[in-house]
C-alpha cells in the first residue's frame, strides 16, 4: 500500500462588483478576508500590501475603466507551493492602458497615475493584457510572493 498525499489546491476567489466606489470597496474588503482565510494574516506586511493594491487596482477600474451598466471582475489566487499571490482586476474599457507617470512630470494631469506607484513598489511584477474573458476590455494584473506558508 503507497501513503499518498492530498492534492494542493490553488485558492481562489473571483467575483464582479458594481463599477462604482462602493464596489471598489467591497472588493477590497473580500479580498482582505479572503487572504486572511487562507493564511495570510490581517496586520501582516504581505497581506497590506496586497490589500492596497487590490484597493488601487480596483479604484482603477471604477474611476478609469468605467463604461455605464458595466461591471468590473476581481480574480484573486494564491499558488501554495510557489506563494504566490495573483490578483487579477478586468474592467471593460480596453483603450484605456494603465501609465505610470515619471517621478520628476510636471505636466501629469492632478488625478492619474499616482496610485501605479504604489503597485510598482508593492508588487514582484504587475502588468496589463487584454481581457481574455468575459468581453471586451482589459485586465491588470500584480503578483506577490508570500514568504509565509499558507494554509
Amino acid at each position: 500500500m503507497t501513503a499518498t498525499q492530498p492534492p494542493l489546491t490553488t485558492h481562489r476567489f473571483a467575483m464582479r462588483f458594481s463599477s462604482t466606489p462602493r464596489g471598489a470597496r467591497l472588493a477590497r474588503r473580500l479580498c482582505g478576508h479572503r487572504l486572511d482565510a487562507w493564511g495570510i494574516p490581517y496586520g501582516s506586511d504581505t497581506h497590506d500590501g496586497l490589500t492596497l493594491i487590490t484597493a488601487e487596482l480596483c479604484a482603477n477600474a471604477v474611476r478609469h475603466g468605467h463604461v455605464a451598466g458595466r461591471d468590473f471582475h476581481v480574480l484573486l489566487t494564491v499558488d501554495p507551493v510557489t506563494g504566490t499571490v495573483r490578483l487579477e482586476v478586468s474592467d471593460t474599457r480596453g483603450e484605456r492602458l494603465p501609465r505610470i507617470p515619471s517621478a520628476t512630470s510636471e505636466d501629469e494631469p492632478g488625478d492619474g497615475g499616482r496610485g501605479l506607484l504604489l503597485v510598482e513598489a508593492l508588487a514582484d511584477r504587475w502588468g496589463c493584457t487584454a481581457r481574455a474573458v468575459g468581453g471586451p476590455g482589459k485586465t491588470v494584473w500584480a503578483e506577490c510572493t508570500d514568504p509565509g506558508p499558507t494554509q
